[in-house]
């Protein structure tokens, strides 16, 4: 197969094309700025249908694996640039690669999404807008794909790992916590997580088997002390995990609400009902079967060498 990854050189896009490299595919990456392995620059979230069907042509298929921080407050109402910023540019990219014929597509998605089918009692796609366009991103990107261009949706919990300077989005305020001398507490509850490279199989098998499904994707189901403790460890800074009213923990939550609310903004994650998420176990039957551990090590190194790159915000490519 020939594919273009959009957002090849952000950390899952990276190593979406090793793997497809490693099985004797051929990958082309696009981003918007100029770094190595880099083979196409363009901003696809911005970009026409008609600027897109150049860099799709000749293509078997396409992965989109650029992503939106949805905790970064924004001033209301936010539903308008969260759907530029995740819908619009997934219903493009579709409709370009059904025009030139692609036969298979995967879109790096989120696990709310899962939750929010498994859940329906729940209202995350009511509650959160982040959410809510996710949800729209899956159904209107394979409207617009078509029936001849089946897109598999991989809904991604905590993704560790790196590839080269690129980190995930969220190791920053956790490894500056981690190796700091801030008490470490945690709520209950926990999260499902994986690798990069495990993101990346799951994504060739999909296109491999040209797949149209909802894949969610998992290593491991750690509880938040788990997690905790595990990049501590792995960051070379064993300390003991408090435990976290779940009170004071939606106390906090409420008030971070508040205070946005007052300036006017919203986060894509309702912090008025995120403890609601917070608090519960958001676990997934394992994809893979592997441990977490090396991807921990990765993300969290114990100590980093000169001129080694610090763990950082940006993921987007």
């Amino acid at each position: 197969m020939r594919i273009l990854v959009v957002g090849g050189s952000g950390l899952i896009g990276a190593h979406v094309v090793d793997v497809l490299r490693e099985r004797g595919h051929a990958a082309t990456t696009v981003a918007r700025t100029a770094r190595p392995g880099v083979d196409h620059l363009a901003d696809v979230e911005s970009a026409s249908v008609d600027e897109l069907r150049p860099l799709l042509a000749g293509h078997d298929g396409v992965v989109y694996a650029t992503r939106t921080d949805e905790q970064r407050p924004l001033p209301k109402p936010i539903y308008p640039e969260f759907r530029r910023d995740n819908v619009e540019p997934v219903v493009r990219l579709f409709t370009a690669a059904r025009q030139e014929g692609l036969t298979r597509g995967v879109v790096m998605g989120s696990y709310y999404t899962y939750f929010d089918r498994l859940h329906p009692q729940w209202r995350l796609a009511e509650r959160h807008t982040y959410i809510r366009c996710r949800v729209e991103q899956a159904r209107e990107g394979r409207a617009a794909a078509g029936t001849g261009l089946p897109v598999a949706v991989l809904e991604l919990p905590f993704v560790f790992g790196r590839s080269g300077d690129r980190l995930p989005n969220w190791a920053g305020p956790l490894d500056r916590w981690a190796r700091s001398r801030t008490p470490l507490v945690a709520p209950t509850g926990g999260s499902a997580a994986a690798s990069a490279r495990s993101v990346a199989e799951v994504a060739v098998d999909a296109l491999e088997q040209a797949s149209g499904a909802d894949i969610p994707v998992a290593d491991e189901n750690l509880t938040w002390d788990d997690m905790i403790g595990r990049i501590t460890e792995a960051a070379g800074r064993r300390r003991r995990v408090a435990r976290l009213p779940a009170g004071a923990a939606k106390a906090a939550l409420r008030l971070g609400g508040a205070l946005q609310a007052l300036g006017g903004k919203e986060s894509g994650i309702n912090l008025n009902h995120l403890a609601d998420l917070l608090l519960a176990e958001l676990f997934i039957e394992p994809t893979t079967g592997r441990s977490l551990d090396p991807a921990v090590r990765e993300t969290f190194p114990a100590a980093p060498s000169a001129g080694a790159p610090v763990a950082g915000r940006d993921t987007r490519s």
